[in-house]
């Protein structure tokens, strides 16, 4: 039985952006589009496909428009491409490329370390990613990392993250993330802040990405969705953290935020199809499992339905 978590809200996978980009690793293209094909047909509403930032600073990425061109239409109208110039706007947008998160950091010593510009750079390029974006049909979200803490400025003042979602040259996003970059956030401290930007700002979806650093991305991420976000983001086994954030660990993991608001498509054979696909890829590149939800369905109690068993997939039991 579902025990949906109200207000409801979607999860977005990062796992082949912001859970790779820290491994070093580079997974290979056709395996990044088998998975990219399996958690959509499990149901998971959106994924975070790759990054268009340098191959030689982030590894991982180097293939992501080899992924992209590997996708059908369908497939990338539920996918984005992080992107942090209008150079990559149009290189992405020329791969088929329709969904941009246009990321810059809430302070500058960030932005510099994680783009090499100003933040106030960021923002003066943004009207041109617009425009581009808009020239092929497409969407374009407003990521705000470091919107709490910072790893060279410490605590960041709300102001300032509303400052910058209220800034003219953020007109025609459609969206915006709001980022727990390094996961020192807590609930309450999420819950002021989204619910802020949803009565202090332009009428646009919200977004809350989380990590797990001090344990709290569930916990956070619930805060903003109780808040008014209506998508949080999660990758698979806790996976990933920022080359340029000192400090920061992996994301919220998607299998804890699935079985924390139990959307209607998640089964508890979708649930255990997620966890063999989390188990395989950690595997793959030779990280710990960090979700929760992931080890208890591993667990030996079996008269609980989210437990894998070695029996069909009916009647809500999921397999091994």
């Amino acid at each position: 039985m579902n025990y949906p978590f109200e207000p409801r809200a979607e999860l977005r996978d990062v796992t082949l952006r912001d859970g790779l980009q820290l491994t070093g690793k580079v997974l290979p293209t056709e395996e990044k589009v088998a998975l990219v094909r399996e958690l959509l047909g499990l149901g998971v509403p959106s994924l975070e496909l790759g990054s268009m930032a340098r191959p030689d600073l982030v590894p991982p990425m180097a293939n992501t428009l080899d992924v992209v061109r590997s996708l059908t239409p369908e497939e990338l109208e539920r996918c984005w491409i992080w992107v942090a110039t209008p150079r990559h706007v149009a290189k992405a947008a020329a791969a088929g490329v329709r969904n941009f998160q246009y990321c810059l950091s809430v302070t500058d010593s960030h932005n510099t370390a994680n783009i090499g510009r100003t933040t106030d750079a960021s923002l003066a390029a943004l009207p041109e990613a617009v425009e581009l974006v808009a020239s092929v049909g497409g969407r374009i979200q407003l990521c705000l990392a470091t919107s709490f803490t910072c790893p060279f400025e410490g605590q960041v003042a709300p102001d300032r993250v509303l400052a910058i979602a209220n800034d003219p040259r953020a007109t025609g996003t459609e969206d915006i993330v709001i980022c727990d970059t390094l996961g020192q956030a807590a609930p309450a401290q999420v819950g002021s802040l989204i619910a802020r930007v949803r009565a202090e700002t332009p009428e646009r979806r919200i977004i809350f990405h989380g990590h797990d650093t001090w344990g709290q991305g569930v916990a956070n991420s619930l805060s903003a969705i109780g808040a008014g976000a209506t998508m949080v983001d999660g990758a698979l086994g806790g996976l990933g953290g920022c080359p340029f954030a000192p400090g920061a660990s992996g994301n919220t993991s998607s299998e804890d935020l699935l079985f924390a608001t139990q959307p209607d498509w998640l089964t508890p054979a979708a649930f255990g199809r997620l966890v063999e696909l989390s188990e395989g890829l950690l595997g793959t590149l030779g990280e710990p499992q960090r979700s929760r939800a992931a080890q208890g369905a591993r667990s030996k109690a079996e008269a609980f339905e989210w437990v894998m068993t070695d029996r069909a997939a009916e009647g809500g039991k999921a397999v091994a």
